[in-house]
Order: C-alpha cells, then structure tokens, then sequence
C-alpha cells in the first residue's frame, strides 16, 4: 500500500510538472491570440490584460489588406512542393542505404545528415547568390526545392532507422516474384512507412509553413510571392509598429500548422516509437 501511495504521488508530481510546463509553453500563443482581439491603445497600456471588448474587426482588416487567401496559396504551394520531394528522396534513399549495406553506402548515409550540423546562418548568403544565378530566387517553386536540400538530411535519418524494423525477407519474396527494385519500394515497403512517413510530414509541415529567414530572404522582394508569416512582419515598422495587426496576422498564419499538428499529433509518437523499436 506504501509502493503503490509513493507511485501515484510521483505520477501526481510528474502531472503537475508537466502541466506547468505546458503553460509555459502556451501562455505566448495565448497572449498573441488575446492582443489580436484588442485595438492598438489596449496593447499599449497592458499588454497582459483581457480585452475590453474584442475587437473582431483586425481580423476583417488584416485579411483584406495582406490578401489572406493568396498568401494562403502561395503557404500550400511552398509547403506541398517541400513535403513532396523530402517525402520522396529521404524514403528512397533511406531505403537503398539500409538494403546494400557497404562501405560506400555508410559514406553516402554520413554525406546525407551531416548537413543537420551546419547551421543555415552560415550558408545563407551563399545561398542567396547561387539561387540568384539559377533563377530560382523569388519563385515559390523555387522556395520549395531548396527545403528538399534542408529537410532531406533529417527525414532521411528518421526513415533509415525506421526501416530497419522492415524484415528484408519482403524484399526477397518480392524479387521472387518478378519484382524491381522500384516497385518493390513503391509496392511494398512505402506503404510500410505510413506511420513515420506521416511524422515527417507533420513535422516539416509545422517548419515550413511557419518558416520567416529562408522566405525573407528568397520571397520578399515581391508581394505576390510573400509568405503569410512574411505578411505579419509588414505591420512591424523601424519608428511605429502596428501590434494589434501584427499579432492579428500571426493567429491567422500559424493556425493552420497548429490544427494540422493537433489532428495528427498522435502519428508523430506512433512514428517515433516504431523507429525506436527494433524487431
């Protein structure tokens, strides 16, 4: 009785650690939310307070004066192109590395995620110039394939060792009967991935859409082509920032990723713990 009264005080603590822990985390997003339903003079004078009367209105202003809906479309374009081509390369990849172990391919799986130690800062401006010379600066097509070079190395990490709890007896009853190693990989083994190839895009949909550095820097220059986190920072200004519009701007931006991870927020744990688990 004293083992089991311990237990349920430390799962008791443990709750409540967690709980504040949240908090937190959520008071912010909270706060932004409570600031866009204020005018600008209610910020002001306390930011932390309830508003007086909300103030639906910013919402009706922002998405008119930042043409919501387009940079809503440009959002989605951005997104779909980068998730595609992670999606597809990081699973190939991770499927040919872990099938033909050799030398060769340990070196190849090394070049592949050593790009997560390298941090973005210190490539940005080279980056920059050689987009520039491609053509691909300014194009949201062209936004979205540089996120295959960023979100590959980190997809294909969590593919690779997810696949190693895929018996490659598959592979071999496949081959048998008449398979390629292409179909094979479409027919057979993606399907498999279901559970972890929805982590990764949960994941980097939640990066992608939410992204500011990488958009600023390739899709700024025209509006047409503006995110919608981009849009939020046209309310912030260098002698006067319009706060009640910018947080107004942010709600709208981030609340899409934010229900798409709360909808599939389980598929993430299910991916994780079945990469986790070898057998």
């Amino acid at each position: 009785m004293h083992t089991k009264a311990k237990k349920n005080i430390q799962k008791l603590l443990f709750f409540i650690i967690l709980t504040l822990a949240s908090l937190i985390y959520i008071y912010p997003v909270f706060l932004m939310f409570m600031n866009s339903l204020k005018p600008f003079g209610e910020i002001v004078r306390d930011a932390i307070a309830l508003p007086t009367l909300p103030e639906w209105a910013n919402y009706s202003y922002v998405i008119d004066k930042i043409n919501y809906f387009r940079l809503f479309g440009n959002n989605v374009i951005i997104t779909v192109t980068g998730i595609v081509g992670i999606v597809f390369f990081s699973s190939a990849a991770a499927y040919i590395l872990d099938r033909r172990t050799s030398r060769y391919t340990r070196i190849a799986y090394l070049i592949i995620i050593t790009p997560m130690l390298i941090p973005f800062q210190t490539i940005m401006i080279t980056l920059l110039k050689t987009m520039n010379i491609v053509h691909l600066s300014g194009s949201k097509l062209g936004l979205g394939f540089q996120y295959w070079g960023f979100g590959i190395p980190m997809a294909t990490f969590i593919y690779f060792n997810f696949m190693k709890t895929i018996p490659k007896e598959i592979d071999e009853s496949a081959r048998i009967d008449g398979a390629s190693t292409t179909v094979t990989f479409f027919s057979v083994i993606f399907p498999l991935l279901k559970s972890v190839t929805v982590t990764v895009i949960v994941l980097d949909v939640m990066w992608i859409w939410n992204d500011f550095l990488l958009p600023l820097l390739m899709v700024n220059s025209n509006n047409s082509t503006k995110t919608l986190v981009l849009a939020a920072y046209t309310f912030v200004g260098q002698m006067n920032t319009k706060w009640h519009f910018a947080m107004t701007a942010m709600v709208l931006a981030v609340t899409p990723s934010i229900l798409i991870f709360i909808f599939l927020q389980k598929y993430i744990v299910e991916g994780v713990v079945a990469g986790a688990v070898k057998g």
